[in-house]
């Protein structure tokens, strides 16, 4: 049977399974701070905790109070923190148990709470090499956000610029 031959919602379904396929395929790339985050703390368990759910879901808590940033919103949506909304601690426990594979886990999470591949982490810049004129506004705020400093009266891109090169030999370390 040729594919032209199949009536048109038959194609219809047929090609959402085979996109809905290719979208389950959870990756340290399409899903980096998932996997990342999974790989990490499943190396820090002993044999012993790894076989116990309750001790994976206790040591996870533990770690998740020492993490920043997109790691730390992991920890939120999993559960790990104490001001987390919700929790889906056991669909990390349980499956660290079995020693699935963290891409697998991740695959598993993500169906719970969609949210869980959206996050990356930020791309480092590289200060000797970029040409801070071909950022965006947002970029540049991010710089002087992650180093703590204050932009009074930028309102221009230029204005942030300059107070970037202004604060670069503070921040911005020369290797020799």
């Amino acid at each position: 049977m040729k594919l032209s031959s199949l009536p048109l919602c038959c194609m219809i379904l047929v090609l959402n399974g085979l996109k809905n396929a290719v979208n389950c395929a959870v990756t340290k790339e399409n899903c980096e701070v998932c996997v990342t985050v999974v790989e990490k703390f499943a190396d820090r368990l002993t044999p012993e905790a790894k076989a116990d759910t309750k001790e994976i879901e206790k040591a996870f808590k533990k770690w998740c109070k020492g993490t920043k940033g997109k790691e730390n919103r992991f920890c939120y949506y999993l559960g790990g923190l104490e001001e987390s909304a919700t929790g889906i601690l056991g669909e990390l426990s349980k499956p660290l148990s079995w020693g699935m594979p963290a891409t697998k886990i991740c695959e598993k999470l993500k169906k719970s709470d969609s949210q869980i591949c959206d996050l990356r982490y930020d791309k480092q810049i590289d200060f000797k090499t970029v040409d801070l004129k071909k950022l965006k506004v947002r970029d540049l705020k991010k710089i002087l956000n992650d180093w703590e400093e204050e932009c009074d009266g930028c309102l221009e891109k230029g204005d942030f610029i300059k107070r970037i090169e202004e604060l670069k030999p503070k921040y911005v370390r020369e290797e020799l």
